[in-house]
């Protein structure tokens, strides 16, 4: 895979990152659009967005683009694919909460090859490719070794899909009494990043869409890590829901989510 590519994602992420603090400083309340009960969008969205998918269009102008704001853009024949989201996090951010993120991913023929994180108000770029690794500001990161539910920290999304969300609420009061503490942080590109990191053991989100997470899917295998959907089986691109965990709790985890209807 072009070096090139990781360079671009990762200098358009850092750009598009320093706008969204210039926004988030100067942040007012109608600011705020709703665009369904549970998803929202801001200028802010839209200044990273435009960043981003310039920066993509000016290097790669033969490659697909799927941008959460955007939509898919004009489809190319090419076995690439980008997978945006210029503000991961947006409910945070609306509320004056500084954990958002921006995710870039990239696939060839449905398979991730690449993918970039970046937490602007940490400074924090993690960054994977395939068969290379998973890297925090070039430093290579691991996944945890624990092994048990009872000392795993796990971080939790309930979606935006009414079906998501009530399946999400039985997940969560089961795993609250076994696990040593569940959080939900509200990117889950983050939450993906903290798991490659190994800060926390695991990521479960019911329902999904692919621009929350194409790049942390990646982050988490390239770190040691294990990814599937919601029920188990091998994640892809066109995968609902998310495990992403360390090997260790793998087993454990999805028997416990299985057995919740």
């Amino acid at each position: 895979m072009k070096n090139s590519y990781k360079k671009i994602a990762a200098e358009a992420a850092r750009e598009a990152g320093d706008k969204l603090l210039w926004y988030f400083e100067r942040l007012k309340k109608g600011d705020v659009i709703s665009k369904a009960k549970h998803d929202i969008v801001t200028p802010a969205d839209l200044a990273s967005e435009k960043i981003i998918l310039r920066a993509i269009k000016k290097n790669f102008p033969n490659h697909n683009i799927l941008s959460e704001e955007g939509g898919q853009q004009k489809k190319k024949n090419s076995e690439y694919l980008w997978v945006v989201d210029p503000l991961d996090g947006t409910t945070n951010f609306a509320m004056g909460n500084p954990l958002f993120s921006i995710s870039i991913g990239l696939f060839k023929n449905n398979e991730p090859i690449l993918g970039v994180i970046y937490v602007p108000i940490l400074n924090n770029l993690y960054t994977a490719k395939k068969g290379i690794g998973a890297f925090l500001n070039n430093k290579k990161i691991q996944v945890s070794k624990e092994g048990k539910i009872s000392n795993a920290f796990l971080t939790f999304c309930h979606g935006s899909q009414r079906k998501d969300i009530e399946r999400a609420t039985n997940i969560h009061k089961k795993l609250k009494l076994k696990a040593r503490d569940i959080r939900q942080i509200g990117s889950a590109a983050i939450e993906c990043a903290w798991v490659a990191q190994g800060k926390v053991e695991a990521i479960i989100i019911p329902g999904v869409h692919v621009w929350d997470i194409a790049a942390g899917a990646l982050l988490v295998r390239e770190a040691g890590g294990n990814v599937t959907d919601i029920n188990g089986k091998n994640w892809n691109i066109y995968s609902n829901g998310i495990i992403a965990s360390n090997k260790a709790i793998k087993t454990t985890l999805s028997r416990t989510i299985k057995s919740i209807k």
